[in-house]
């Protein structure tokens, strides 16, 4: 068998351009401070690691996500990042093969990054556009955070889809950009799901970075029937790693949850969404530890899990959820 340690390994979810833009003094090699800092990346064979654009909805929302967009933008243009952005399969590929840099692919987490609360639609959409072409491509848009906004609700709401939520799925229908399910209400992503059948729209559905509400009761997590949603649609969902969404005690529980994930059939979408970010300044404070040891920084956690699941999983079954899934995934959207 390969050693999993050496798998390639594919994450749908970071928040290092968000450290980047607000943390004085942030640094891309920084591990003390980020867990999917560079050397993290680099150590733990991650080829490409999809970096969200995060903002909360508030006054000022898309600038900050421009800024954003920006820093991305630059670490692809700087020799010394070791990044390339990819955009396309063949590159893809490249990165995967461990022949010259990282990937790195865009994401927006929650679209008050690119439309404000009282502004035109049709100016949040010119703004996306502006945010794509900077990046190059976007593998996915989450429509919400925790509390919604005027696309719809978030996981702490039970809000489902407004008129301009049902727009903005009107506007991705075929232009190859996934929507992510990971910070929708449930009402939210059967609304989401309920349009996208309706109308019958080429949207591909994932959850970036989600765990099973059945292993570990938590509303960011995904309930069966939304889990089966997303495997029958050929999606993906993103492990987290986050111990808030694991359990509050037990490590092996992300262990739990990924087997949970192939008993399920999820065999041919799971994958990992570790979603590290800077924490140092967050105001919840029982929120400490953020991570379990095994799982709190890139260089060690996948090879971590990828040995403890050698004793459950196939070697093929391991590389799906390594990079193969993610890579069949985008293979297929972008082509």
């Amino acid at each position: 068998m390969t050693a999993p340690a050496r798998l390639p390994i594919i994450d749908l979810h970071c928040d290092l351009l968000v450290y980047l833009s607000d943390v004085p003094g942030s640094a891309i090699d920084n591990v003390a401070e980020i867990g999917c800092a560079l050397p993290a990346l680099t150590q733990g064979n991650v080829r490409l690691q999809t970096m969200a654009i995060y903002c909360a909805t508030a006054p000022g929302s898309s600038n900050y996500a421009h800024l954003q967009a920006e820093i991305f933008r630059k670490l692809a243009e700087d020799e010394r990042s070791c990044l390339t952005a990819v955009s396309d399969p063949g590159t893809l590929q490249e990165v995967l093969s461990g022949q010259g840099n990282i990937g790195m692919v865009a994401a927006i987490e929650n679209a008050s990054g690119f439309c404000e609360e009282d502004e035109p639609l049709e100016d949040g959409f010119k703004k996306l556009e502006k945010i794509i072409d900077t990046v190059g491509r976007l593998l996915y848009i989450s429509f919400t955070h925790h509390m919604g906004n005027r696309f719809g609700g978030g996981n702490m709401t039970d809000r489902g889809i407004s008129r301009d939520g049902k727009m903005l799925l009107d506007y991705l229908h075929g232009r190859r950009i996934a929507v992510d399910l990971s910070h929708t209400s449930d009402a939210l992503a059967f609304d989401i799901l309920e349009h996208i059948d309706r109308e019958r729209l080429a949207i591909p559905v994932i959850a970036s970075h989600s765990n099973f509400r059945p292993v570990w009761v938590h509303n960011r997590n995904l309930p069966d029937e939304l889990a089966q949603e997303i495997i029958h649609r050929g999606g993906l969902i993103g492990m987290n790693f986050l111990r808030a969404f694991v359990n509050d005690g037990k490590p092996d529980a992300l262990i739990e949850h990924i087997l949970y994930g192939f008993g399920k059939g999820a065999e041919d979408v799971i994958s990992f969404g570790a979603d590290y970010f800077y924490t140092a300044d967050f105001p919840d404070p029982t929120r400490v530890p953020f991570y379990f040891p095994e799982h709190e920084q890139a260089g060690t956690s996948y090879s971590f899990l990828l040995e403890r699941l050698q004793n459950h999983l196939s070697e093929e079954q391991l590389a799906k959820l390594a990079y193969k899934n993610a890579q069949n995934f985008i293979n297929r959207i972008w082509s």
